[in-house]
């Protein structure tokens, strides 16, 4: 599980396609020296897994399913990616819920300085325009990952969310290198869709009336 919290941002070494498999290498000088072989890392929101490991280095082979539903067949040499270790049970949370599991790509719109920000000291707004099927998971005030960071929607309307972000995740971030067009990773809060699957008539079935609370000496 992770939580949102970027740890590092690497760079793409090495995109390559063997056959049907896609083989990502990625330059991380601060994470890599902590990873073991098969172990888990998210790269810009998308749980991987680690092999052929160096003390700056790791590698990556991505399914079919991950090339469909992400951007990172859209990486080249030298990209920008997000990077976050699975975190330990008993440590803090910080963000929120992430899996590593992305729901669609979005398009990203515009990231603009809210006041004048020459030098990166202010806010930024960001806009994302995202597929319509996650429209029902979408809420103002909820969370959801961008690029695997955790963020709070500020304004959502019809297949559009708008992000305030602030200097620290502008600076520590991929997001400084992205441009309106982007294509980016998404992955909704997972409380969501636990909600949806649940539903009404099953929250409906398990709620207590007036009656049996009575009959239970309430």
């Amino acid at each position: 599980m992770f939580t949102g919290i970027i740890e590092e941002v690497g760079r793409v070494a090495q995109f390559e396609q063997r056959g049907n498999v896609y083989r990502l290498t990625v330059a991380a000088p601060a994470l890599a020296s902590q990873l073991k072989t098969g172990d888990s890392i998210a790269v810009s929101g998308v749980c991987l897994t680690a092999f052929d490991i160096t003390t700056d280095t790791f590698s990556a082979d991505l399914a079919e399913e991950t090339i469909a539903r992400t951007t990172l067949s859209c990486l080249s040499s030298g990209t920008p990616v997000n990077l976050e270790l699975p975190r330990r049970a008993g440590t803090p949370l910080g963000g929120h819920i992430v899996q590593g599991h992305i729901d669609a790509a979005g398009t990203l719109i515009s990231l603009q300085p809210v006041q004048e920000n020459t030098d990166g000291s202010g806010d930024w707004w960001l806009e994302i325009e995202f597929p319509r099927q996650l429209e029902r998971y979408i809420v103002e005030k909820g969370s959801i990952a961008i690029e695997g960071i955790s963020l709070t929607i500020a304004k959502a309307e019809a297949n559009k969310i708008g992000i305030a972000i602030i200097p620290h995740t502008y600076k520590a971030t991929n997001l400084s290198s992205l441009k309106p067009g982007d294509l980016v990773n998404i992955e909704v809060d997972v409380m969501a869709k636990y909600a949806e699957k649940r539903g009404p008539e099953t929250a409906a079935a398990s709620r207590l009336t007036l009656e049996e609370l009575v009959q239970k000496g309430f």
